[in-house]
């Protein structure tokens, strides 16, 4: 059989991705993707049902998982060249920066929630386990897998090699911010990634990834990229009311399945029944977003009234409304919560699967993992104690958003009045 000399990913960010037969590393690199197992991140989209809110966020975990890997050669490579000893690792990081997501399910992130289950046990397991991933891995390099599963875990005896693909700056999260911002249409992560490449450093004692006192600059912008991307993008309000629905609609389904009263495949009564009744490998794998649309597609003709509603608002983007709470105090939300359900069963609807308050928590930055640490004066010192405007950063931020139907909207302006509220509820 003949063999390509190389083989080219042309990315909208990063232009040609370009695998060569010739470097072992990335002919093993090929020979991952071409597995079953990678290609079914096609699959899967990159920011789950997030392409509700922004209709171009269509993008998939497959050429999400390219580009890191891109980014990781790049950052790799040019350590290498100043720091040769971290030759023998080059594969390790590679192949971690490449499967890293390999382990998501149906709708990225909102399957954990939905279904209970962590994407990185997965994706360990996945590597381990399925013989066409690990044995190329042991073909390359004898260790090669646990090498990588170290990564994961943050035991490799080298902190680099997993700093760069799982940490406060690494590689996955340098491609999301630049990918999520570009198909999302926002503005806000257009970070600047050759500068923090390039600022990049290897501290032989301790074996840590650390930054050139001059990416300073370039490290606030990116903490703060990522603290909008959070703010505007991830942690939308609509965002939300799409995950809520998803729940509501599986929970009722898998309440359906108990009694019998609910139509599906092998795969997704299976999936329905987890994490009570631990996954097959085989059925993890057959779970994608195009199976489980396709049973809320069947779903929404169910006989379960609740069911049938709760998957034609999710197909037909009829949302739930959002009102942000944030501003009262957690009795008062509650009590507005009480509210606005007494009021909803008066009007004949399920009011817990139709109203809710939902949380978001994020920060800029965190010292997980060692933080951020900068080369200045012979020293490091983490990116805080140098950065007033990351010690900002640092400060948790939470928002809590009131769910609701858009029938309610008028009956919930004159309520929202009675809690003291200075603004007016907007249909979110």
């Amino acid at each position: 059989m003949h063999i390509k000399a190389s083989r080219s990913y042309h990315d909208p960010l990063h232009g040609a991705i370009t695998l060569h037969a010739s470097d072992p590393d990335e002919a093993l690199l090929t020979q991952l993707i071409d597995t079953p197992a990678f290609q079914r991140l096609r699959r899967i989209r990159q920011l789950g049902p997030a392409s509700l809110t922004f209709h171009g966020a269509e993008s998939s975990r497959f050429t999400h998982s390219l580009g890191v890997m891109a980014i990781a050669r790049r950052a790799f490579d040019q350590l290498q060249r100043r720091y040769p000893e971290l030759a023998p690792h080059r594969a390790t990081v590679l192949v971690a920066a490449l499967l890293h997501d390999i382990g998501h399910g149906p709708f990225s992130h909102t399957a954990e929630e939905v279904f209970g289950l962590q994407h990185e046990q997965w994706t360990r397991r996945i590597i381990q386990d399925l013989p066409a991933i690990y044995d190329a891995l042991e073909s390359r390099a004898r260790g090669l897998a646990t090498a990588v599963d170290q990564v994961y875990t943050h035991e490799h005896p080298i902190a680099l090699v997993w700093q760069l693909v799982s940490s406060q700056l690494d590689c996955d999260r340098l491609d999301y911010l630049l990918r999520d911002s570009y198909f999302t249409g926002a503005s806000y992560g257009q970070l600047d990634l050759d500068r923090i490449l390039m600022a990049l450093r290897f501290e032989p004692h301790s074996g840590r990834l650390v930054v050139a006192h001059k990416g300073l600059a370039a490290i606030e912008h990116y903490l703060v990229v990522r603290h909008f991307m959070y703010a505007q993008v991830y942690n939308h309000a609509k965002n939300i009311s799409v995950t809520w629905l998803l729940e509501r609609a599986f929970e009722r389904a898998r309440s359906d399945l108990l009694l019998g009263k609910l139509e599906a495949d092998p795969t997704v009564t299976a999936w329905l029944l987890a994490p009570d009744r631990p996954l097959s490998l085989e059925t993890y794998l057959a779970g994608d977003d195009i199976i489980f649309t396709y049973h809320l597609q069947r779903w929404r003709h169910s006989p379960d009234p609740l069911l049938a509603d709760l998957c034609r608002r999710f197909l037909d983007r009829d949302l739930l409304k959002t009102l942000e709470v944030t501003r009262l105090t957690p009795d008062l939300q509650q009590a507005l919560l009480t509210t606005v359900q007494h009021h909803l069963a008066s009007q004949g609807y399920s009011s817990e699967q139709y109203s809710g308050l939902r949380r978001t928590w994020s920060r800029g930055y965190t010292t997980y993992n060692q933080g951020i640490d900068l080369h200045i004066d012979n020293a490091f010192v983490d990116i805080k104690d140098l950065s007033p405007l990351v010690q900002t950063l640092s400060q948790p931020y939470e928002r809590t958003w009131l769910l609701y139907p858009r029938e309610i909207y008028p009956w919930l302006q004159q309520t929202w009045a009675t809690y003291g509220a200075q603004v007016e509820p907007q249909p979110g």
